[in-house]
């Protein structure tokens, strides 16, 4: 009997060390599905976060077939005359049909390129709610405007051309007299006045006085008053401003099949098939001022003596070196040929792993 009663605490001590183990074994199991369970939920968090980091992009630019909405891409541009802006907007013409976007011209009364500020209010509205007009590219003769400063959560993608000022107002002038091959019966406004350029410099004429080149700095400094005084160094600065921080790319006239390169590149959403319809199209870059004279060295002289020209140089020089910075990383010369660049970066070392 003592043994019995001996030997049955040891029974109960056995089955209570067991029942422990078992019971260890199994908060351990239980606690090693919970810590698998929170890698999961951790690494479908992130997932999410970073699906919703990517979403604006996707938004911004959404494909040809996407349903569009308010986030449609809007692309303004605010063409300067005769810097071969028809030429560039037929392409946008063509390709509208194929590529699925809307193309609107900007008309202004008399060609005033400064709206007023209820204009303005209109225009931004029209421009950021218009979805049935979206995708779109505006185009028209109408000095920036900044889309911020009337607060708007979504802002255009601005794009332009620029050229040298005085071969600019050369074409100008001529084209006031004599039109040009896009449309050859139009009568222009300086229609049967037979002065060359260089006899309007040489008599100090006002259509070719140096104030007539402060155009292009105005188009790109917008429409503060300061921007329409010919020669402010303001007005200079706020234009390079605006060039490097609210313009996506802005071409040179000389260098316009390498422009339409690389918008085709960024943008194919708009200009897929546009360096192809600009080597080949009919229409697309043929439009010429009739009865063009270059000026003479001494016509040229002349006018380079002026702040005016100075300072709307200085800015076109800015514009190009940019323009030429963004090429050179852009595009690449094969046989001859300029190739665009495909992508040169990618991702890796990408935390958590995914499951």
């Amino acid at each position: 009997m003592r043994l019995s009663r001996v030997m049955m605490p040891q029974k109960f001590q056995l089955l209570a060390v067991l029942m422990f183990g078992v019971t260890m074994l199994f908060i351990e199991n239980q606690i090693q599905r919970l810590e698998e369970s929170r890698s999961k939920l951790e690494r479908a968090m992130a997932r999410h976060e970073l699906s919703e980091a990517e979403l604006p992009q996707r938004r911004r630019f959404p494909s040809k077939d996407d349903d569009g909405g308010d986030d449609d891409p809007v692309i303004i541009y605010n063409r300067v005359p005769k810097t071969a802006s028809t030429s560039f907007t037929n392409i946008a013409y063509d390709l509208c049909g194929k590529n699925g976007f809307h193309v609107l011209h900007i008309n202004t009364t008399k060609n005033n390129p400064v709206m007023s500020l209820q204009d303005q209010m209109r225009f931004v509205d029209n421009v950021t709610t218009w979805r049935a007009r979206k995708p779109g590219f505006y185009h028209g003769h109408v000095a920036y405007l900044d889309f911020s400063k009337y607060g708007v959560k979504s802002k255009p993608l601005y794009i332009n051309v620029v050229r040298d000022p005085i071969e600019r107002l050369v074409s100008y002038y001529y084209f006031l007299r004599f039109g040009d091959d896009y449309r050859p019966g139009l009568r222009r406004r300086k229609q049967g006045d037979k002065k060359t350029f260089d006899e309007c410099v040489a008599s100090s004429g006002s259509d070719c006085a140096p104030e007539k080149l402060w155009l292009q700095i105005p188009f790109f400094c917008g429409h503060h008053s300061e921007c329409w005084n010919p020669g402010s160094e303001w007005a200079l600065e706020q234009a390079k401003q605006n060039l490097v921080h609210e313009y996506l790319l802005v071409g040179v006239t000389e260098e316009l099949e390498d422009f339409v390169m690389i918008l085709e590149a960024i943008l194919p959403r708009f200009f897929k098939g546009a360096t192809d319809l600009y080597k080949t199209g009919k229409k697309s870059h043929l439009r010429k001022t009739t009865e063009k004279k270059p000026p003479t060295r001494e016509t040229v002289s002349r006018l380079q003596q002026s702040k005016i020209w100075k300072i709307e140089n200085e800015f076109y020089e800015f514009a190009l070196e940019q323009f030429q910075f963004v090429r050179a990383h852009a595009v690449r010369e094969k046989d001859g040929e300029l190739i665009v660049l495909g992508q040169s970066f990618f991702y890796e070392k990408i935390y958590p792993k995914a499951a």
